[in-house]
């Protein structure tokens, strides 16, 4: 096993359990150190702190598994596996079959993110260290109860590619249809887990869509950025007057589309407009009462946090000058750059140049299945805020 050893006044962090540890805050290392070695991290002064798995070849050297002096084995990571799935079977009621069962550091399993998909699995294995545990990974899925009927490898990001890790995707077993349907509070939605983002379909809105309802009806709605139309499909649910869904992406219109006609609702006021978002709501006369701004990640490092922050103030503040008195606005940023404090400030300053009286009805994040750990607030990338324009 490699020993790690941190410089002076870098062991804080780790005390307080975050996950994370930068290779500038290293002294030395002793071992060969390859990439997703097993680890024990000690201070500056040869105290145990932790253990975890090593990566060089990564900015992020060590990704910590336990502050206590344990071997990290087999007989560890099934634990943890069935522990974040049986923490999911309340949610899989009441009309849903479908949510996220694994996410990585937020079950202290980190670099492992397993979906399920109906009676599927799609699996991301992101970190060198999980790749050394990939096929205990698939036995540990396949071993369960109710094995599933499939899983799908989606490790294509570019998470594996700053691991130093060739991208992967392919079948790991059975087969997948190549088209099905999952359920999500009673709605059905098209799922696309070859090709689609992230792993197929974005589960951690799923409270946030759910919440639609109750101030979609009688609306007027623009749905923004709307790859697959789920929001849409709620407030159509709810019985929302009339829906335009606007995305850049033609194929996911289509997409769109399809998830509206398989729930019944393609007789109702919807329309589908291909155009980028910024010009349409600027240059359209049209004006609504709900809108729905979900856009993609805007900053990927911090690098990119001053234009980001420019990008979401300019969205908010437009949408705020074609929202009608009374209206609803549901925005949010999924960009981990972007800290929820931020995303406050940068939404209060498009209230305040728009010149329109905004209160804040609720805030919001992702649901219990992608549950956070509490000391690594990086794992807290989506943040969102329903807004209620008085005037």
């Amino acid at each position: 096993m490699v020993n790690i050893y941190l410089k002076s006044g870098r062991d804080k962090p780790v005390r307080m359990r975050h996950p994370w540890i930068f290779s500038g805050s290293i002294s030395k290392v002793e071992g060969a150190g390859r990439p997703g070695d097993l680890c024990r991290v000690f201070s500056s002064k040869g105290e145990f702190l932790a253990t975890g798995y090593f990566n060089p070849e990564s900015a992020i050297n060590v990704r910590v598994l336990s502050n206590k002096n344990s071997l990290f084995d087999r007989s560890a990571l099934q634990f943890r596996m069935l522990r974040a799935i049986r923490a999911r079977n309340p949610l899989l009621t009441g009309g849903t079959d479908s949510c996220r069962l694994i996410n990585s550091e937020g079950d202290f399993l980190p670099g492992l993110i397993v979906d399920k998909y109906s009676s599927g699995l799609v699996v991301q294995i992101l970190t060198a260290g999980m790749e050394n545990f990939r096929s205990d990974i698939t036995e540990i899925l396949l071993s369960q109860e109710a094995p599933p009927e499939f899983i799908f490898e989606r490790s294509d990001t570019d998470a594996r590619r700053r691991e130093g890790l060739e991208a992967r995707s392919g079948t790991l077993s059975g087969k997948v249809p190549p088209r099905f349907l999952l359920q999500e509070n009673g709605i059905r939605f098209r799922v696309e887990v070859e090709s689609g983002q992230k792993t197929g379909f974005f589960f951690d809105q799923r409270p946030n869509r759910n919440l639609l309802r109750e101030y979609a009806q009688d609306r007027v709605m623009c749905d923004c950025f709307c790859y697959s139309g789920a929001f849409s499909v709620n407030a159509l649910y709810a019985g929302v007057r009339s829906v335009d869904l606007v995305d850049i992406s033609k194929p996911a219109l289509g997409w769109a589309e399809e998830n509206i006609a398989e729930n019944g609702f393609s007789d109702r006021d919807v329309k589908f407009i291909s155009s980028d978002i910024f010009k349409y709501l600027r240059q359209t006369d049209k004006n609504y009462d709900l809108i729905v701004l979900d856009p993609p990640k805007f900053a990927r490092h911090p690098g990119e946090l001053q234009a980001a922050s420019r990008g979401y103030k300019d969205i908010n503040l437009i949408a705020m000058k074609k929202i009608r008195p009374d209206g609803i606005i549901f925005t949010f940023s999924c960009s981990n750059a972007v800290d929820p404090k931020l995303f406050r400030q940068i939404v209060f300053s498009a209230a305040a140049d728009a010149g329109r009286q905004v209160q804040v009805l609720h805030v919001l994040t992702s649901g219990p299945d992608h549950p956070v750990n509490i000391a690594h607030k990086e794992g807290e990338y989506l943040k969102g805020l329903v807004l209620k324009i008085l005037e």
